[in-house]
């Protein structure tokens, strides 16, 4: 079977043999009294690559979401969400909703009108929400025009990296439109300021169960000292710390060879459909979409992928309630799976629009 549903972007896998060994999975302390052994030093090389002052862990991006929004006091705070920001993220804003903060969505990635939403503010200190990278529609988010946007009123902007950590960086040219070192799209797009906050999991694109904060100094010192999960929920254990710990030698040693053949591999599949008289969205990213004609039966397609040793990701379309079929690439597959997986798409789709044909004649 051909799998095309793991977000392992780069392909890492962290054996335990791999890792560095430990005395014990938790010391049993909470994070406020003291970090897991090795925490300090991760969160240290992670604030370095993603361009921030400093960073903290926490066990998921769900621990650092629920204690972000939970600490926003009503009169004071105002939320503003993109409409495409992903449910995580969402339902931390929810629990800020729960206590009384007003939260209201803008159109998703549309800087203007954003800034003509923040104009009504009625002095509330806005945060923004939203996701550095939107995979469902291949583009980065434009955080130039939301940090612009948020300064005019002395406000926050609240970015999910999980996406690009470890895929996107610094720099993005022809021929490396993910730019080096897989910081994320702080560094892509050169975003970065003391009232910028990134989280991000590290478990796509580096493989690692854990999640990061990072940002100005002052602000990641504030919220370790007044975070609920950090006193109430088990820190990351050693086992993941130690994991992080490899993905960010591996990224440093090879990382730059790892995106280039991912991007190798996307080129191919797109060359592939193109020659098939098909195409996918997803821009250059690894989270590819088939584009389909709109006839077609995209759940049997999808069926059929199935019974042809294809899996793939069965998804509800951006912002919609139709079915989209979705490959993820990962640096794992090889050219000879691209294209024996384009062969049994184009083959399926051909049946699909035959199909679709012949209820019409009828």
């Amino acid at each position: 079977m051909l799998d095309f549903t793991s977000a392992l972007y780069l392909g890492m896998r962290h054996a335990a043999g791999a890792l560095r060994p430990w005395q014990a999975l938790t010391t049993g302390r909470p994070a406020a009294l003291a970090d897991p052994p090795g925490a300090g030093a991760v969160a240290r090389r992670l604030a370095e690559l993603v361009g921030c002052e400093r960073a903290t862990l926490a066990p998921s991006t769900l621990h650092l979401f629920w204690d972000l929004f939970g600490m926003l006091d009503a009169r004071r705070w105002a939320v503003y969400v993109d409409n495409g920001a992903y449910p995580i993220a969402r339902w931390g804003v929810e629990r800020a909703a729960g206590r009384g903060v007003p939260v209201r969505l803008f159109p998703h990635h549309n800087g203007d009108t954003l800034r003509q939403m923040l104009h009504d503010s009625r002095g509330r200190t806005p945060l923004v929400v939203t996701d550095g990278f939107c995979p469902s529609c291949g583009q980065l988010a434009p955080l130039v025009a939301y940090q612009q946007a948020v300064q005019e009123h002395s406000g926050w902007m609240v970015l999910d990296d999980t996406q690009a950590l470890g895929v996107l960086g610094a720099g993005p040219r022809a021929g490396a439109p993910y730019g080096r070192g897989g910081g994320g799209t702080l560094r892509c797009s050169g975003v970065r300021g003391p009232r910028v906050l990134l989280v991000a999991s590290l478990a796509k694109g580096f493989g690692a169960p854990v999640a990061l904060l990072a940002g100005g100094a002052a602000a990641i010192k504030r919220f370790e000292a007044r975070s609920d999960t950090r006193v109430h929920c088990s820190p990351p254990s050693a086992a993941v710390v130690a994991a992080a710990a490899r993905a960010l030698s591996t990224n440093a040693v090879v990382g730059e060879a790892l995106r280039a053949r991912l991007w190798r591999l996307v080129q191919r599949l797109h060359a592939n459909l193109a020659a098939a008289g098909l195409g996918a969205e997803g821009g250059v990213f690894p989270v590819q979409t088939l584009a389909l004609a709109p006839t077609i039966d995209v759940r049997a397609l999808h069926h059929r992928l199935l019974t042809m040793g294809v899996r793939t990701v069965l998804r509800r379309e951006h912002g919609g309630e139709g079915a989209r079929i979705t490959l993820l690439i990962t640096a794992l597959h090889t050219p000879q799976q691209i294209d024996r997986a384009t062969e049994a798409i184009a083959q399926a789709a051909s049946h699909a629009w035959r199909e679709a044909r012949t209820r019409r004649s009828s």
